[in-house]
Order: structure tokens, then C-alpha cells, then sequence
């Protein structure tokens, strides 16, 4: 069989053969990566409070993915007139889970930070499939060292509750334990609204740690550039992103979701305007809390692999451009 298998070889259409990311090569031995993006699963949702499921998010999302799986022919945009994802640009593999052991939450963290640094020591680009919010805090752990880092975070909860009955790694504190570490010097939390699961005094002190706090009304308001223009200059960046940020009628799929959400191209437009202007210093990306046992549609899976393909396009793009 050729080596230029998509084009002489096997079809290898997106219903055909295994279900890695963006049917992206397999590399399970961490000591051995060689790529541009490492993509890892983080299926723990021992960290929810209301409905599990997030668990099966990795699987899900990766099935979805191949519906973009392009190989080294790149993904064109005609909007941009780019073409995107092409194998000179950006190699992508799938690097498997990290190990999840039940009801024992810390050894999973132990166990996602482990993974995430590994990725890193490989120079790789981390992207994270969750799994609940929880995993966000071994994962940006995993980053210590490594900054500074500015968070960008598109959610509908502000997940800053300090400690609840001594819990202090739920899907409700992420966002707190990250501002708590050195190389986090700042967030732009995107998308906050409603009844929310953190009171007056979590606000109060996610801005007196630095957070830019914005409702979807507020980003609305302000327009892509105008959010960009509050998204302050910083080395790298961050950006984590809980599927329930989106409005449930696009994403339905998800433990908490919240109406009154994003759409589409609005997270989408921020991510790549952002990637731009940092020529591409997105230093690492996790996507959370998609349970599809709430969508049986499979939107919300489709919804979180193709904002993830669009995303790693634009990093990588801003990179190429920057380097010429």
C-alpha cells in the first residue's frame, strides 16, 4: 500500500476503522512521543454533583472527531481562504487515557498530572478530553514551572468554590485550585450565568485573584474584539472549556447545563482571534464535562471535536505564520 494511503491507498472513511482523534496515529509509549499536538483522555467524573456521565466524554468525542479526520491533506477554510491542519503545519497523535482508578480521586489526579507532564517533557501540545471539570486542576498542575500562564475559561459556572464539606478537587473548585498556583498569573472566565454553584464571595475572590469575570450578555456586548482587548498580553495561554458554556440546545449533552449559552462561533471566533494575536502561544487545551448519554443525537460530541480541530488549527496556523 502507498505511504499516500488517503489518496491511493484505503477510502479509510469516517465510519471505517479505529476511533482515535481525528483518526490521529496511536502512541502509547509517553517516552516515545514525536509530535506537535498529544491528545489524552481524562474520563473521571467522580468530581460531579449532580449527573455522571462525563466519563464516557473522551470516547465520545473522539468517535465524533472522525467525521474531520482529513489525514495530511488539511481541512480548508474558504471564510479564511486557509488551509488548516495540514501535515507540515501540525502532527497530531493520540496518546490513550490516563489511568483512572474508582472512587479514588486523588490517585486519578496523581494519575492526570503524570500524564499531562509527560506530554509536555515530549514538547508537545497538550489537548485534554475530559471527563468532568474536576481534571482541569491536575492538568494546569501539571503546567508548574512552565509559566506564566493566563487562563482563558468559557463555562457557565464560575467553578471557584474554595472547599465544600472538605472537598476540594469537585468539578466545582478547578478554576480556584488553579488560581491558588505560581504560574497562573491571571483568567478571562467566559460565559458565566444564572444560578450558578458559587456564591458572592467566590466571585470576590476570583477577581481578587485576577479573574476577568464576563457573562454571555457581557461578551455579546463587548464583541470578539472587545474581549480580545480585555485578554491581557501574557507569555502563554491557556484554555479550558466545559461544554455547558455552550447553550443546551447546541449541546444538550452535558451534566449542568445552563440556558442561555453560547453559540457556536462565538467561543470559536474568541479562540481563533486570541491565537493570532499570540502567534500561536496556546500552550495547552482541555474540553469537559460532555456526557452523551444525555444526547443521543450526538451533537454535543460533534459540537466539542470539531471546535477542538478548528482550535488546534488556528494554534498551529498563527505558529506557521509567525515562523515565516
Amino acid at each position: 500500500m502507498s505511504s499516500n494511503s488517503y489518496e491511493n491507498g484505503r477510502l479509510n472513511l469516517p465510519f471505517v476503522g479505529h476511533c482515535t482523534f481525528a483518526k490521529s496515529p496511536v502512541c502509547l509509549d509517553w517516552n516515545a512521543i514525536d509530535a506537535d499536538v498529544a491528545v489524552l483522555g481524562a474520563p473521571n467524573d467522580m468530581g460531579t454533583q449532580w449527573r455522571s456521565g462525563a466519563r464516557f466524554g473522551p470516547r465520545s468525542i473522539r468517535e465524533a472527531s472522525t467525521l474531520f479526520s482529513f489525514g495530511h491533506s488539511g481541512a480548508y477554510d474558504f471564510e479564511d481562504d486557509v488551509m488548516y491542519l495540514q501535515a507540515e503545519d501540525v502532527r497530531i497523535v493520540d496518546v490513550g487515557d490516563a489511568d483512572i482508578v474508582h472512587t479514588d480521586m486523588k490517585s486519578s489526579n496523581d494519575n492526570i498530572e503524570h500524564a499531562v507532564r509527560k506530554l509536555l517533557d515530549s514538547g508537545a501540545m497538550p489537548v485534554v478530553l475530559g471527563g468532568d471539570h474536576s481534571v482541569h486542576a491536575p492538568v494546569i498542575k501539571a503546567f508548574e514551572g512552565r509559566g506564566p500562564i493566563h487562563i482563558i475559561h468559557f463555562d457557565a459556572h464560575l467553578d471557584f468554590v474554595d472547599e465544600r464539606h472538605g472537598v476540594r478537587y469537585g468539578h466545582g473548585n478547578p478554576l480556584r485550585r488553579a488560581s491558588e498556583m505560581n504560574h497562573i498569573v491571571g483568567m478571562t472566565q467566559m460565559g458565566i450565568r444564572n444560578v450558578s454553584s458559587s456564591n458572592r464571595d467566590d466571585y470576590n475572590a476570583a477577581r481578587d485573584a485576577g479573574s476577568k469575570i464576563l457573562s454571555v450578555r457581557d461578551v455579546r456586548q463587548l464583541g470578539c474584539q472587545g474581549v480580545l482587548d480585555l485578554i491581557p498580553e501574557c507569555e502563554s495561554y491557556y484554555i479550558t472549556i466545559d461544554i455547558d458554556g455552550f447553550d443546551p440546545s447546541i449541546a444538550p449533552g452535558t451534566g449542568t447545563p445552563s440556558h442561555g449559552g453560547f453559540q457556536y462561533y462565538e467561543v470559536l471566533e474568541i479562540i481563533q482571534a486570541l491565537a493570532i494575536r499570540s502567534q500561536g502561544r496556546i500552550v495547552g487545551m482541555d474540553l469537559v464535562e460532555v456526557a452523551p448519554a444525555y444526547d443521543p443525537t450526538g451533537m454535543t460530541s460533534i459540537l466539542a471535536a470539531q471546535l477542538l480541530m478548528n482550535s488546534i488549527g488556528f494554534v498551529f496556523h498563527a505558529r506557521a505564520q509567525a515562523r515565516r
